[in-house]
C-alpha cells in the first residue's frame, strides 16, 4: 500500500503536449498556481535566467548548446500554445454587445469602432481644437499651450470587452475647458423622437479623482438641442462604471427629422491627469408607457 497518498488525486500526465488527468480538481489545483506567490516567484527566477543567457550571447559569438536551444524550443512552443489559448478565450469574451441585458424594446444599441479596431493614426499631440483623431473621435478644447495627447490603446485584460480604449493625457491645463465628441452613427437618429430614452454605459478609469459629464446633441436643421448628466461620482482609478440615461421627452425636439447627434465627454479641471475610457455602449429604448 502506497504511504500517505490514498486521498490524493492523480497527477497529470504530459505526453505529446495534452495533459491527461483523471480528476477535475486536478484542473482547479493548477489554475491556482497561476495566482500562487511561489509559482509567480519560480517564473520569474526563470524569466531572469533565460534573460541571463541573453546576455552572455551579446558578449560570446558561440552559439548555444543543443541542449539548451532544445530547452528554449520547448519552452517557445508552451508558451506560444499558452498564449494563443488565452486570446482566444478573450476573443471568446469580447463581441458580447448583442448578449448585454439592457432595458426592454431597446431597438438600437452600438460601441464606437475606434474601440474595435486599430485605426491608422493612433495618437493626437498637442492637437489644434476641433482636431479628429478617427472619424467618429473629435477633440476640443481652448488650451494656448495644447499640452494634450488623445491616444487609441490595446486594451490586455482579461475582463476587457473591447480591443483598444481610448486614454486622454493632460499636462498642464490653462484652459477653461476640454472634451472630446464621439459621433453617433445614422442608426441612432432614425425615426428618433421625445419617447425615446438614450442609454449610456461607459467604463472609465482615471490616475487622480476626476469630475466627468455627458452631453447629447441633437440637431435638427439650425438648431441644436443639448442634454447634459453628470457621470455619478468622481471617477478615481480602475473599473469606474458609469451609467446615465437621457429622456428626450424633457427635450425640445420638432417634429422634424433628426440630422445628427453626437455625445460630448466633458472633463472639469483635467490637468495633470490621464483619463482612459475603456469601453462605452450606447442604446436606445423607449420611455415606459402609463
Amino acid at each position: 500500500m502506497a504511504r500517505g497518498g490514498a486521498n490524493r488525486p492523480a497527477l497529470p500526465v504530459v505526453a505529446s503536449g495534452r495533459v491527461s488527468v483523471c480528476d477535475s480538481r486536478v484542473f482547479r489545483f493548477m489554475r491556482r498556481l497561476e495566482h500562487n506567490w511561489l509559482s509567480r516567484r519560480i517564473r520569474r527566477r526563470a524569466a531572469l535566467h533565460w534573460n541571463a543567457i541573453l546576455a552572455s550571447l551579446q558578449h560570446d559569438d558561440r552559439p548555444l548548446r543543443d541542449s539548451t536551444r532544445d530547452e528554449a524550443l520547448g519552452l517557445h512552443a508552451v508558451l506560444g500554445r499558452l498564449l494563443h489559448r488565452s486570446e482566444a478565450a478573450i476573443t471568446a469574451a469580447r463581441g458580447s454587445l448583442a448578449r448585454m441585458v439592457l432595458p426592454a424594446g431597446t431597438d438600437w444599441r452600438w460601441r464606437p469602432q475606434v474601440l474595435q479596431a486599430r485605426i491608422d493614426h493612433r495618437s493626437l499631440v498637442a492637437p489644434q481644437s476641433g482636431a479628429w483623431l478617427s472619424p467618429e473621435v473629435s477633440l476640443y478644447h481652448d488650451c494656448p499651450d495644447r499640452a494634450l495627447i488623445l491616444r487609441q490603446r490595446r486594451n490586455r485584460r482579461t475582463t476587457d470587452l473591447t480591443d483598444y480604449a481610448l486614454v486622454l493625457e493632460v499636462l498642464g491645463f490653462r484652459g477653461s475647458y476640454l472634451s472630446y465628441s464621439l459621433g453617433l452613427p445614422p442608426e441612432a437618429v432614425s425615426d428618433l423622437a421625445g419617447y425615446h430614452i438614450i442609454r449610456l454605459d461607459a467604463l472609465i478609469e482615471a490616475e487622480r479623482p476626476i469630475t466627468l459629464y455627458a452631453r447629447l446633441n441633437i440637431q435638427q436643421g439650425p438648431n441644436t438641442e443639448t442634454m447634459l448628466r453628470k457621470m455619478g461620482d468622481d471617477v478615481q482609478g480602475k473599473g469606474g462604471r458609469r451609467v446615465i440615461e437621457f429622456d428626450l421627452g424633457y427635450a425640445e425636439l420638432s417634429a422634424r427629422k433628426v440630422d445628427k447627434a453626437w455625445i460630448d465627454l466633458i472633463l472639469e479641471a483635467p490637468a495633470m491627469n490621464a483619463v482612459t475610457l475603456r469601453d462605452i455602449v450606447l442604446s436606445r429604448h423607449p420611455r415606459a408607457q402609463m
